[in-house]
């Protein structure tokens, strides 16, 4: 009986992650966001099981196969150019945060010394799921969201050094300073080499295998192996696991064929989604437990304490980074030559990305429950409440109002990517043509020049945007291109459904020339 309820359990929360994600597309807003509200709202049906979030299933099944996608396909030439703001920002803004968020916990609230540490090391740095799932909805500077996502990517191992230590003090009394600092260092180099020795060896074995299923599997094992690794051996799993998908990234487009690509990209897609809204959706539902083990606190008074703590939070974030010595300066468009260097529009929206997620909910739930003197944890129901408050209200706050900000402050894209493409298409055809002019006189002349012919016709669609300066899709060609090949699309895929129908052909054939249109029409809905 019990799995059967568990069963259910899980298919009610895969119902809900559909139709909250079918619900966000139609109100355009990130899906994180609704998914935190709708599990608030379930959990205040009367009658529903309580669903009781385990901080280890957290760390272990959701936080790795989260972290690595987003690595994997991060930029490692834009991270590169990009590491001194990020290393600043996950580092030095961490550090800083915690600080602050400790001395407003102690002082205004009353937590101990210790204690206050812990929640400010829970709750400072900005969340990597969520930034991800919010910021590539929007039309930004692409520099931009890879410092956001790059911040959020690395931070979580500055956060979890200081929790740990923090966490230790409150229960054994005690705390060395040139400890934690020596241990940061081990753990985050730990992370970065053995994260690194795992991606190297997935990359080995990926590159002598032509089995799709089999190097998917291997694909989403590999962010659990270097979690795990780094773990058993008290380094950053976090790190590792960053580490592994940077260098998989950069190294998956030699060794990956494209009948595994085709599999493997779309299988990370949905366990991306499923694992985002079940977990944002499992945070929602924890607020009946917090708010149970709130009993003997003043509601009200919590509630100003939470809201005097997220403003804290959010002013520490854009003080932090306005005022910071050469980080305005340094949040620019780089590593391409002659970029402009981003003004005070760029800064403010990246002072205003700082939405917390998984890793603070997780962090507050594996609070220990006593001391090793047997005495409670001191705080921890607050703790535990002020961490749902500030993932709700930046979360809710400044997800909801991102949008709102990039159109206030007329920060567009600034269309480099899509210059980049044009070059690199143009480069690539070029290449093409001058490979195919080496087989003159080496083979049929009719099959040498039809395909001279479809690169020659590709080349003046490219060249057409790049005197325009755009991309051909974007020309006004572009759009009787797209009306026609559309219809001719359409008119293959009804004839090879009749000759189906007509039993002229099995469905196997059908699939087969199904797949050719299919990825014809996905490169047409692409551009």
């Amino acid at each position: 009986m019990q799995v059967i309820h568990t069963v259910e359990i899980i298919f009610g929360l895969l119902v809900a992650v559909a139709s909250l994600a079918l619900l966000a597309r139609r109100l355009n807003i990130a899906y994180p966001i609704l998914f935190v509200i709708g599990g608030l709202v379930i959990s205040l049906i009367p009658g529903l099981p309580r669903v009781r979030l385990d901080p280890e299933l957290v760390f272990l099944l959701f936080l790795p196969p989260l972290l690595y996608p987003a690595a994997l396909f991060t930029s490692w030439r834009d991270f590169h150019a990009n590491l001194r703001p990020i290393s600043m920002l996950a580092i030095r803004l961490v550090l800083t945060t915690t600080v602050a968020i400790a001395f407003v916990a102690h002082k205004l609230f009353g937590l101990p010394w210790a204690a206050a540490f812990v929640l400010g090391a829970i709750v400072s740095p900005p969340d990597a799921v969520a930034a991800t799932a919010i910021t590539k909805r929007l039309r930004v500077p692409h520099h931009l969201i890879t410092i956001i996502e790059g911040e959020s990517l690395v931070n979580d191992a500055t956060a979890l050094v200081i929790y740990r230590f923090a966490v230790a003090a409150v229960v054994t009394g005690t705390f060395s300073l040139a400890l934690a600092g020596l241990e940061f260092i081990l753990v985050a180099a730990g992370g970065i080499v053995l994260g690194a020795a795992i991606g190297w060896l997935a990359s080995l074995v990926q590159g002598r295998l032509d089995d799709p299923p089999v190097q998917t599997i291997l694909s989403l094992l590999t962010p659990f192996a270097a979690y795990l690794a780094a773990d058993k051996l008290g380094a950053s799993g976090v790190l590792a696991v960053v580490t592994a998908g940077l260098y998989l990234g950069w190294r998956s487009p030699e060794i990956i064929n494209p009948r595994t690509r085709f599999q493997v990209f779309p299988v990370w897609e949905m366990v991306v989604f499923l694992l985002n809204g079940l977990i944002f959706i499992l945070i929602g539902l924890q607020l009946p437990d917090i708010l149970e083990n709130l009993s003997r606190q003043s509601l009200p008074k919590v509630c100003w304490q939470a809201a005097l703590l997220n403003a804290a939070l959010i002013f520490v974030r854009i003080a932090w980074i306005f005022t910071t010595k050469h980080l305005p300066d340094l949040v620019r468009n780089n590593p391409a030559k002659n970029r402009p260097r981003s003004n005070w529009r760029h800064t403010a929206i990246v002072a205003w990305t700082g939405m917390r997620g998984v890793d603070s909910m997780a962090a507050a739930m594996a609070l220990p429950l006593t001391t090793n003197l047997g005495s409670p944890f001191p705080g921890r129901d607050l703790i535990l409440f002020h961490t749902f408050s500030v993932i709700l209200v930046t979360l809710v706050l400044q997800g909801l109002s991102l949008p709102l900000l990039i159109r206030w402050l007329r920060v567009v894209d600034d269309g480099i990517a899509e210059k980049e493409e044009l070059r690199a298409r143009l480069s690539a055809v070029h290449a093409a043509l001058v490979r195919l002019n080496e087989f003159k006189g080496q083979c049929d002349e009719r099959v040498l020049e039809g395909l001279r012919a479809q690169y020659e016709n590709r080349l003046r669609e490219l060249e057409s945007g790049a005197d325009a300066g755009k991309h051909f899709w974007q020309t006004p060609q572009a759009a009787t291109y797209q009306r026609l090949l559309s219809e001719a699309l359409f008119a293959e895929r009804r004839t090879i459904l009749q000759l189906r129908n007509d039993k002229v052909i099995n469905d196997e054939v059908l699939r087969r020339i199904q797949r050719d249109l299919d990825l014809a029409e996905l490169r047409l809905n692409r551009t």
